[in-house]
């Protein structure tokens, strides 16, 4: 595929992605507000710390490294190998579940039964969900390389908005039901998004359009495992790779989800302010989940395609470099535009969005502080997303391994950092403690890119540099908003 056609359709992936994203995530923002009303703060604080970080450990611990691994390179590889590999996290699943079960069930400190009721159930639940959504894993990884635009959106969209419709139901109507509630919900949303990718590749497969474009599987018998005669049973390569990606992500799963597990292993906020935290964190992290993670997930493709990994600069077609170089520096002015906003009018905004949001439940106490401090971690996130994702596509197995050992050192850091920021500042010291965690990372990419085009005509880090006059723009913005907050709100 012609490195235009890559783009092309990489940027209809990015922003259909974000527009359907916005559509089906603004109705679960009115169905989340709702059931804020009928639950208490330590039942959130429970489900959304928790047993979600059950959740996102299983499935991150035992998929992460699979799909960095099967979707670097060219979509021309021998896709039963591959499809052998992926399947290969569902085993890795049912341990990780099993595992990290017993230590929520016997090591954790368990909710008080008449606060928080069904708190066992939800740890089965949560568990197997993680098992059940792995099962979609090769026709996740398979649709992603092969750049289905919508089918990825469509199906996470219908499965968020199923789970949200479920539980709005379920405790209007059965409040008394705890965790069970959360427990059905969760289920109902992977079962619905494996569902939605199985359909679609039966249908798929049995239309005039696979053949028409020549997809390597021909069957839905071929997406499950099978032997290849006279050969290995996976792609040693992508094996090897993908090893290398699982130390990585090990450790990155560490810095990503690092505050909830200072939260959950030592106990330094209740289950309340566990709940408070959660949802300011969700609140503040719209537009990440929104508009950069979709960036960040389709330009991951874009990249690793488009440039050879661990291929020198001037080893690669400079047509290509050219592109990758104009691309890069243009979503790293785009993710910044976005990410100044952010941080200028959620500062002094904060107050205002969660009262409207959660009633004074959120918008007294520590809540206001918490989100202004999380506006200004968006700008890292935003500018991380992009970097790491350029770095990650290009970074060869050797700078691969090299860099778990940065990411070692930096979750040992990390992690002693949220520890001591939470004694000084409360919940708030986890968002200081990831801007940290952030701004080292950012400046690993940042050398990373630099080096990496260093020899070439290219500077796509200029993208970083706002104009004078831009500057401005904000500074007068920051200071307007935040005399309309004190005079108005």
């Amino acid at each position: 595929m012609a490195a235009q056609d890559v783009l092309s359709q990489t940027t209809r992936l990015a922003s259909s992605s974000a527009v359907l994203q916005v559509l089906f995530r603004a109705v679960t923002f009115g169905l989340n507000a709702f059931t804020l009303r009928y639950l208490s703060r330590e039942l959130i604080g429970v489900v959304n710390v928790r047993l979600t970080l059950l959740y996102s450990t299983v499935v991150f611990l035992a998929r992460e490294a699979f799909r960095r691994a099967c979707l670097s390179g060219s979509t021309k590889r021998n896709w039963t190998k591959t499809i052998n590999l992926l399947w290969l996290t569902v085993p890795l699943g049912v341990f990780w579940s099993i595992f990290l079960g017993l230590v929520w069930l016997h090591l954790l400190e368990v909710p008080d039964p008449s606060v928080v009721p069904h708190y066992q159930a939800g740890v089965v639940a949560f568990g197997l969900s993680s098992i059940i959504e792995l099962l979609g894993e090769p026709f996740w990884v398979l649709a992603q390389a092969h750049l289905f635009v919508r089918l990825k959106v469509i199906a996470e969209s219908l499965s968020v908005v199923s789970k949200c419709i479920l539980t709005v139901i379920l405790v209007v109507l059965y409040p008394q039901w705890g965790l069970y509630i959360f427990s059905l919900a969760q289920l109902l949303y992977v079962s619905v998004l494996v569902l939605c990718y199985v359909t679609y590749f039966v249908m798929f497969l049995e239309s005039p359009e696979a053949t028409k474009k020549s997809f390597p599987v021909a069957r839905m018998k071929a997406l499950l495992p099978n032997w290849v005669q006279d050969e290995t049973f996976v792609n040693w390569k992508e094996a090897r790779l993908t090893w290398s990606f699982f130390k990585q992500s090990f450790l990155k799963q560490i810095l990503t989800e690092g505050e909830r597990y200072v939260m959950t292993f030592l106990n330094v906020l209740n289950f309340g302010d566990q709940g408070v935290y959660d949802i300011v964190n969700n609140l503040g992290s719209l537009v990440a989940r929104f508009i950069f993670l979709p960036i960040e997930e389709s330009f991951y493709v874009f990249f690793a395609k488009v440039l050879e990994r661990g291929k020198h600069v001037k080893e690669q077609r400079q047509d290509d470099v050219a592109m990758a170089a104009n691309v890069l520096e243009l979503l790293l002015k785009l993710v910044l535009l976005i990410g100044l906003t952010i941080t200028v009018f959620g500062y002094a905004y904060s107050q205002l969005a969660l009262d409207i949001y959660g009633g004074s439940m959120l918008s007294s106490g520590t809540g206001p502080d918490l989100l202004r401090c999380y506006s200004l971690y968006v700008l890292f996130l935003a500018i991380n997303g992009v970097t790491e994702c350029f770095t990650f596509a290009l970074m060869c197995k050797e700078e691969v391994d090299r860099y778990n050992f940065v990411m070692l050192a930096l979750s040992f850091t990390f992690l002693c950092i949220s520890y001591f920021l939470t004694q000084w500042r409360g919940s708030m010291g986890f968002v200081l403690a990831n801007c940290f965690n952030m701004g080292i990372r950012i400046a690993h990419s940042i050398h990373y890119i630099y080096g990496y085009f260093r020899e070439s005509t290219h500077r796509p880090l200029a993208g970083l540099l706002p104009s004078p006059f831009l500057l401005l723009v904000y500074i007068t913005s920051g200071v307007v908003t935040a005399f309309s907050e004190v005079s108005i709100c």
